[in-house]
């Protein structure tokens, strides 16, 4: 039996990534969840709880958008691993992206305010800082368990990964969140 939540799923634009390279890294502290290879994304426009239409016509802004200025592929590699979010309470370990960022942050920043404005009539304030997460701490994670969170981070090499950005996909929750946290909805190639 599937479990549900009762709330509202969220709904982003990412470019989806090859998560392949998760599956060699070190085992996590105990108080963490390694993102399933199949999660691995770069977020490109969060647009929460709007509802399937509204993330649909943003997904139509999306295609106008790509016609009339297509995004190239961007071939990037990571940096290092940081923790995004709160300072006190961080949500999420991730791996900065290193060669490709300025292309990467351009394609963001071009797009993103455009999507967000079609779902929810909002912007997102934030400057734009590509990465993917790898790792999240459990709700019950305590400071020490975050502590050996940074510590594992820290000791992370991911400098070999390579791989390119060539689609950005719509994606939600997945039907059923303990193994898998999303799904696609729908894909555009680029370049």
């Amino acid at each position: 039996m599937n479990r549900r939540s009762t709330s509202a799923p969220n709904w982003f634009f990412a470019f989806a990534v090859d998560g392949a390279f998760l599956l060699d890294l070190v085992a996590t502290p105990p108080a963490f969840r390694l993102v399933h290879p199949a999660d691995a994304h770069l977020t490109l426009a969060f647009l929460g709880a709007c509802g399937e239409a509204s993330a649909l016509r943003a997904l139509d802004v999306l295609d106008e958008c790509l016609l009339r200025s297509p995004c190239p592929v961007i071939d990037i590699s990571f940096g290092e691993v940081v923790a995004m979010g709160s300072h006190r309470r961080y949500s999420a370990l991730s791996a900065l992206v290193r060669r490709g960022r300025e292309a990467a942050t351009t394609c963001v920043t071009a797009l993103r305010d455009v999507l967000t404005e079609a779902a929810t009539g909002q912007h997102d304030p934030r400057t734009a800082k590509p990465h993917v997460t790898i790792a999240r701490p459990l709700a019950s994670a305590t400071h020490a368990d975050r502590a050996a969170g940074l510590t594992w981070a820290a000791h992370i090499d991911l400098r070999a990964v390579d791989m390119s950005l060539d689609r950005i996909a719509l994606y939600t929750w997945s039907e059923d969140r303990r193994e898998r946290m999303f799904r696609i909805v729908a894909e555009r190639n680029l370049g």
